[in-house]
């Protein structure tokens, strides 16, 4: 297959994959669960899928090798990223007032004067250029109005970039990055970028010290940010980060603390996290985790290391047990390249390569990003944890803390836990081995 980057070089992979299973674009797209249209857009180049879920499912159904899969996810991540670089200008750059040329207004019969109705009334090209002239009373306060929030917004402004950056004793702290959740639900969760606030440093040298760390592990913030040294500079690098992914649906299963009747049937994987938010579920077992790590830039970003942070752990959660596989349906999947574990159960867990696989470092840039498989397991205990990734570029290092949305990913023991499944084509949640 040959190599290539953007929507055209992801297009013509998913064509060699389609075309080498010997499938129709109708069986494909049913046993997907989407439209023919749909996926002959994706693979024409027409349309790039917004979530990597259906493209994975795809590519196993291709029979796709694990290193074709990596291959594929690498071109995605790319398609994807030229998509957001094809917008048009920013809101803040477009022009103020009418781009198109306005009707000259009508004139206004003065024997039947009408007061005009505030959202409805047209914007002619008279207010536009004089105000003042037009307006009425209440156009005029809201127009004073709007210039005192302007005036205040700016004079804020101002007194913030004159304020001194180091408060107390000038020993702020700036966050060098944030990672943000990818998961089923993408809008405005992908991206990461550095944070513009400031924000105390810690006298712990713990991640887990500060305040915003424990606001996190309570589920009150919204973004996972890095706490680099005071002198940290931007991060060349962003991780997206996928909490649910399913290395197979028959290794999947999570514990809810509702009865089966209560429970909706097991979504497919790219609704995982929409799921597991309506059940309050957590992951049985087994958590699998997909990182998405791409440089910013041509300079290249060395991934030093992944560490496994502890925040917590618990006896098991008493909860049942329910697996997202139907029984009696095959379930396969080769182990992607880049795969590692990690023993939650361990007195001091590791981030450990899988049988074969590289260990870090690894070298990424914004035309070669990394896609790295964490599988964590939980038999005897309910943890809470999440990683560190620690990069370097040239005489610049930092490092980076990826949880799940702010809040520390949770994986819990399931030995002895009540265990349901789902039949295909039932209604209802059934006790696992067919015994009811």
């Amino acid at each position: 297959m040959t190599d290539g980057s953007g929507a055209d070089a992801f297009a013509e992979f998913l064509r060699e994959l389609k075309d080498r299973s010997g499938l129709s674009y109708g069986v494909l797209a049913k046993r997907l669960h989407m439209s023919t249209s749909t996926l002959h857009r994706y693979c024409n180049g027409d349309a790039v899928p917004a979530d990597y879920a259906p493209v994975e499912r795809l590519a196993r159904l291709c029979k796709a090798t694990p290193e074709e899969l990596v291959e594929l996810h690498r071109r995605w991540v790319l398609a994807d990223a030229g998509r957001g670089k094809k917008g048009a200008a920013s809101p803040s750059t477009a022009p103020v007032g009418p781009v198109a040329p306005v009707e000259p207004a009508a004139p206004v019969e003065a024997a039947a004067p009408v007061e005009p109705a505030e959202s409805a009334a047209p914007v002619e090209a008279d207010e536009v250029t004089d105000v003042a002239a037009v307006a009425t009373p209440r156009r005029r306060r809201t127009a004073l109005v709007a210039a005192i929030a302007v005036a205040g917004v700016l004079g804020a402004v101002g007194l913030a970039l004159g304020l001194p950056s180091g408060g107390d004793g000038d020993r702020s702290e700036r966050p060098g990055g944030s990672v943000s959740v990818a998961g089923d639900d993408r809008a405005g969760e992908e991206s990461t970028a550095a944070s513009p606030s400031p924000s105390k440093s810690s006298p712990s040298a713990s991640p887990t010290a500060t305040a915003k760390d424990k606001a996190r592990e309570k589920g009150t913030g919204e973004k996972a940010t890095s706490t680099p040294s005071a002198s940290a500079p931007a991060v060349p690098l962003t991780v997206s980060v996928a909490p649910y992914s399913w290395e197979s649906p028959c290794a999947q299963r999570y514990l809810v603390d509702k009865p089966p009747g209560e429970v909706p049937p097991p979504p497919i994987e790219q609704r995982a996290a929409a799921w597991v938010a309506a059940t309050g579920a957590v992951s049985s077992g087994e958590q699998y985790v997909t990182l998405t790590v791409q440089g910013t830039g041509e300079e290249t970003v060395v991934v030093k290391d992944l560490t496994v942070q502890m925040v917590g752990k618990r006896s098991p959660l008493a909860w049942n047990d329910y697996a997202m596989a139907f029984p009696g349906v095959g379930c396969g999947g080769n182990v992607p390249t880049r795969s590692f574990t990690v023993a939650l159960d361990a007195t001091r867990p590791a981030v450990v390569p899988e049988a074969g696989h590289r260990d870090f470092p690894f070298k990424v840039s914004e035309s070669d990003p990394e896609v790295y498989y964490i599988r964590a397991d939980a038999s005897a205990y309910d943890v809470s944890w999440f990683l560190e990734l620690n990069w370097s570029s040239g005489s610049r290092s930092g490092t980076l803390r990826i949880d799940n949305k702010g809040k520390p990913f949770r994986t819990s023991g399931n030995n002895g836990r009540p265990a349901y499944e789902f039949p295909l084509g039932g209604e209802a949640w059934e006790p696992a081995g067919g015994s009811s």
